[in-house]
């Protein structure tokens, strides 16, 4: 067996497959024997070399491509979802995701390109971007650029994920946990058998992106034109495009997954671990204390880019990278509408772009 692919025991198995041009480095795709034949969770994403990687992988555990009898989907980031129409199509494997996540891919794939980035720059714009910044977003628009951006066009799920449902899966016992957050319908899945090494603790737990060992996972806007059934805290209507609290979802999701209390948690980046209390804890207090650095930041009215710019990030404002900014951004808002849920900030009246303070 090659280091790419690593034995979890009890017939599990994960797989590194690359992101290309990502500090990630790689997704880990997770391989479930069943007695109907092997089941992936999550399939990385959609490059050629990924792909081989994938097959490649799937051949050190004895199993083809055209093998695979399902696929259950985590959520819907590229990364995660990318491959999963290829598997589809070579195996006749079924593909299973929460249904908030497989809405997201319908809308994705029925909008034009050309209204993805007209969107994301008047979201800018509301959230204070300046001008040069959002320029290159106007004239994509304006001038009806192709689909380059990865996961425009994502496979359609065939089944939908019930929260607390037991999957379907011939001898094994995997149950959904809907952990909104990193996304509206991101899953953890719960194997609820015994662990094979006899590690203390309730089974073990596919995290996807949602608990990680050494990554806080991004939890921003759940990004979607369409949804008109948003409530917003903003008297601008550019800013349409948060349904609920992902952050207040984010943390009560991680206290959900603390109470199962797995044996071990296999994510879907970096490596497998235990304690997932522990873990939990840590992030939690880590978002507590973003939500008290930007209260303090909001003793002067701030829009939501001014927030990202004095918010503390892996390297200087000036060193982030084009799209990174806007995730950041992103971050830095999701945030800020959860003081106003608290009734820690509040938004500024007649602002354009939207300004909060705290109270």
């Amino acid at each position: 067996m090659t280091p790419q692919v690593i034995s979890h025991g009890g017939g599990v198995w994960s797989i590194k497959v690359p992101i290309p041009d990502n500090p990630l480095g790689f997704t880990l795709v997770h391989l479930i024997d069943t007695d109907r034949g092997a089941v992936l969770i999550d399939t990385g994403w959609d490059d050629p070399a990924s792909w081989n990687a994938l097959a490649d992988g799937l051949a050190d555990c004895g199993v083809a491509v055209d093998d695979v009898h399902g696929v259950v989907i985590t959520h819907h980031h590229p990364d995660h979802h990318g491959l999963s129409a290829k598997v589809r199509d070579a195996s006749g494997a079924w593909i299973a995701m929460h249904a908030a996540d497989a809405s997201v891919v319908r809308r994705t794939r029925a909008n034009p390109p050309g209204r993805w980035y007209a969107y994301m720059a008047a979201k800018l714009m509301a959230a204070g971007a300046p001008a040069e910044h959002v320029a290159p977003l106007v004239r994509a628009a304006e001038e009806g650029r192709p689909r380059k951006l990865p996961g425009l066009d994502p496979a359609l799920p065939d089944r939908d994920i019930a929260p607390g449902e037991l999957l379907d899966l011939a001898g094994r016992r995997l149950r959904a946990i809907w952990t909104p957050g990193h996304t509206p319908g991101h899953v953890c899945l719960h194997l609820e058998e015994d662990h094979p090494a006899n590690l203390r603790g309730n089974g073990r737990l596919f995290s996807g992106d949602h608990l990680l060992p050494g990554i806080t996972p991004h939890i921003g806007l759940y990004e979607d034109p369409d949804d008109a059934t948003v409530t917003d805290p903003s008297p601008s209507s550019r800013l349409r495009s948060s349904r609920g609290d992902p952050i207040g979802d984010y943390l009560d999701s991680l206290e959900r997954v603390a109470r199962l209390d797995p044996a071990e948690i296999l994510p879907a980046h970096q490596h497998a671990f235990t304690d997932a209390p522990a873990r939990v804890g840590s992030l939690i207090a880590h978002h507590e204390e973003r939500l008290t650095g930007l209260h303090a930041l909001l003793a002067e009215p701030r829009t939501a880019w001014q927030l990202a710019e004095r918010m503390e990030w892996n390297r200087p404002w000036a060193e982030i990278p084009y799209g990174s900014r806007n995730i950041a951004v992103s971050e830095a808002e999701a945030h800020v509408r959860r003081l106003v849920k608290l009734g820690r900030a509040e938004v500024m009246p007649g602002g354009d772009p939207v300004t909060y303070v705290a109270v």
